[in-house]
């Protein structure tokens, strides 16, 4: 139930966030990420650096280069969103997932689009599950009227599918041909578009938010309500607990920990009632809904047992044991391809500079993802990164990355059987650049 709420657009209302933190003293570095975290003698955290600039695609220093800054502090916080590229060394180095559940993803692809007035309903709020994915395949919609005849609408397909040749993309698509979606932009004007991966473990799949010199808060953490789809009071609720949990470490408080204050905090009774939501969908689309109707109306998210997560790059099955997908050409007015739809991202990477998307064993994206998956990462791939191409030197096939397309949606990251495709930080100020999103 979304009464009493308000429809904004999340960028407009950081863009707006960012003056008042600056206002107060706050410094802020856009365009400048953070590529590597630094270490004292002791394996302490004590800052992060910023990635050089001016690297060309062969490694080397151009006429342009600019050496990347350290950024000191007595303790850092890491809010890099879903699937941080840092939080995953943090992660790895100081066993922060020890006790608990791996992280589950999904997939949310969205839309901006401006309408006739007559189809525009203000504040009206809508959210879908199921259709056009098969029974078997977590996902759903919102749609959201804002102001001035806008709507946003998206769609989020759980990365623990098992078909390779599912295409989340092509599943948007043919979502906003449904009837009932459809009217709302039939004679409407596409404004945007993005993607990115969201965290769906929830409360089973917290990790351990304290290390030696900072700690892990919002959706880095997994703080997703994901029944409601809204991960954004809770990451900014996260910065505000450890603001003041830093603050009393700080001043002396060795014992304060993040990961404590976030316990005694709302967050947690919030996200332990709705924590079998999500897996109860292992039963299929209706059985999951039934689950969820008992845990939620009868249990009152209670229930005396815990549901499981399982790791989402581990559920694809061979492509010789799938059915494939025979997805509908765009109509072009209310279903687009991926490369125009990327057009309207506005994402732009230097292109001399090496590539972000990085294969750990080159080889195996033959061996193992195209011989055995049909290489779904040519799917998955919101953006048309991925493509697989005749080798003119071998004859054979090898696998095209075309990494200027990326709009950071992280899932190729996620999805990759074998974890071979591993996403760092681009030139600094690379990537999309949503309008209102």
């Amino acid at each position: 139930h979304n009464r009493g709420n308000y429809i904004i657009s999340l960028g407009n209302l950081c863009r707006w966030l960012a003056q008042q933190a600056e206002e107060l003293g706050v410094e802020i570095y856009p365009g400048f990420a953070a590529a590597e975290v630094l270490y004292d003698e002791a394996g302490r955290v004590r800052g992060v650096a910023t990635g050089d600039m001016g690297i060309g695609r062969d490694g080397e220093p151009t006429d342009r280069y600019t050496p990347g800054v350290e950024l000191i502090a007595r303790e850092t916080l890491f809010a890099e969103g879903c699937r941080g590229s840092l939080t995953k060394t943090l992660v790895a180095r100081f066993g922060l997932r020890d006790g608990s559940d791996p992280q589950t993803y999904g997939i949310g692809l969205k839309e901006l689009w401006e309408v006739p007035p007559a189809q525009h309903q203000p504040g009206l709020v809508v959210h879908t599950v199921g259709w056009p994915l098969a029974s078997d395949t977590y996902g759903g919609s919102f749609l959201y009227h804002l102001e001035n005849n806008q709507v946003a609408v998206g769609f989020v397909v759980g990365l623990d599918y098992w078909n390779p040749f599912l295409n989340p993309f092509e599943e948007f698509q043919r979502f906003k041909t449904h009837p009932a979606i459809r009217r709302y932009f039939e004679g409407g004007r596409r404004i945007s578009y993005g993607a990115r991966a969201i965290s769906e473990g929830g409360f089973q799949s917290v990790p351990r938010l304290d290390f030696p010199g900072g700690a892990l808060i919002g959706d880095t953490a997994g703080f997703l309500n994901v029944p409601k789809i809204k991960g954004s009071h809770t990451a900014m609720k996260s910065g505000m607990v450890a603001a003041e949990t830093v603050f009393a470490r700080l001043n002396g408080d060795g014992a304060a920990e993040v990961r404590r204050s976030i316990e005694a905090s709302w967050i947690w009774p919030e996200l332990y009632r709705v924590r079998n939501i999500r897996p109860s969908f292992r039963l299929g689309l209706w059985g999951g809904i039934a689950y969820s109707a008992f845990d939620t109306y009868v249990m009152g998210g209670r229930a005396p047992w815990t549901f499981h997560h399982h790791p989402d790059n581990k559920s694809l099955v061979p492509a010789s044991s799938a059915p494939p997908i025979d997805y509908p050409r765009p109509d072009g007015k209310i279903s687009f391809d991926r490369l125009s739809s990327v057009f309207i991202s506005n994402t732009n990477h230097e292109e001399d500079q090496p590539a972000h998307l990085k294969l750990r064993h080159p080889e195996k994206a033959i061996t193992v993802n195209y011989r055995l998956y049909d290489s779904p990462e040519q799917r998955y791939c919101p953006a048309g990164v991925y493509e697989i191409v005749e080798d003119a030197g071998t004859g054979g096939k090898r696998l095209q990355i075309n990494a200027q397309n990326c709009v950071h949606c992280k899932t190729c990251d996620i999805k990759d059987p074998l974890q071979n495709i591993d996403w760092v930080v681009p030139e600094g100020g690379g990537g999309p650049n949503y309008p209102n999103m």
